[in-house]
């Protein structure tokens, strides 16, 4: 694999992070860089030359993707949210095939719909409590630790494979701000979410690579019903007009995206 193969996956990585419904971590699992990817991160120092040698045009090619995507994504947003939402939507629904696919791959055990269920109305419950005025989200711009929080949430959702952070943050209202400091490039954003990101990923890759290897059916499970209930926290509803008819159009177009690439995974 040379220098610009693994530039551009990084580069197609780092726009799975940027976009909601599509994961950087899936795309990677899709290039079959994902167990490579995590078990570097798990022992950053074992075979630490090679392995910055064969990563510097991934990261690179994922900064790239980050900030460069970023303000395609700005504009979107400000300008076509209800069509983008639609299409990240469908985008999310045809990779949870793939994501279910993934959790059942060492078995599948009744038990875990249990967590799964916990998980789902854990979201659910704060999607209506937030609609009934109870704000359990905060609304005031976040303070650096919140903002490192976001950036932490960034780096668990690249780790595991299927899981969108970006969806996840557009549902605690935080993508927006997110986005704006990458489109930006506004260090007063970026410093404290590129730290959270950067102590998340070395604090969980270890927890995590050994919670999927004692507990994988519940811990995936878990991961599910969070998804599955983050996808109805955002849906922006129906009405019958133009913009809503090309959201729905723009959903189905997400949905079998999603779902082809799906088709071409690999098994971490």
């Amino acid at each position: 694999m040379n220098f610009f193969s693994r530039f551009i996956k990084g580069l197609l990585i780092g726009i799975g992070g940027v976009a909601p419904g599509v994961s950087g971590g899936a795309i990677a699992v899709i290039f079959g860089l994902y167990e490579r990817i995590t078990d570097t991160i798990a022992d950053i120092f074992k075979d630490f030359r090679n392995n910055a040698v064969f990563f510097f045009p991934i990261v690179l090619g994922g900064s790239v993707g980050v900030l460069g995507f970023s303000k395609i994504m700005q504009y979107l947003f400000q300008n076509y949210e209800v069509q983008v939402k639609y299409l990240f939507i469908g985008l999310m629904l045809g990779t949870l095939p793939t994501v279910f696919k993934q959790a059942n791959k060492k078995g599948f055990r009744g038990i875990y719909i249990v967590p799964c269920v916990i998980a789902f109305g854990i979201t659910i419950i704060t999607v209506i409590l937030e609609n009934a005025g109870i704000n359990i989200i905060p609304d005031a711009y976040p303070g650096i630790l919140q903002l490192a929080s976001y950036g932490a949430i960034i780096g668990i959702g690249t780790m595991v494979p299927g899981i969108s952070a970006s969806f996840v943050l557009m549902y605690l209202g935080a993508y927006q701000i997110v986005l704006d400091g990458l489109a930006d490039i506004n260090a007063a954003i970026l410093i404290p979410v590129g730290t959270g990101f950067v102590i998340s990923i070395f604090l969980f890759a270890k927890l995590i690579s050994r919670l999927f290897k004692v507990a994988y059916g519940y811990t995936y499970y878990t991961v599910l019903g969070f998804v599955t209930g983050s996808i109805i926290a955002i849906f922006p509803g129906v009405s019958l007009d133009i913009r809503h008819l090309i959201s729905i159009m723009l959903f189905i177009l997400g949905y079998f995206i999603s779902f082809s690439l799906g088709k071409y995974s690999k098994d971490v």
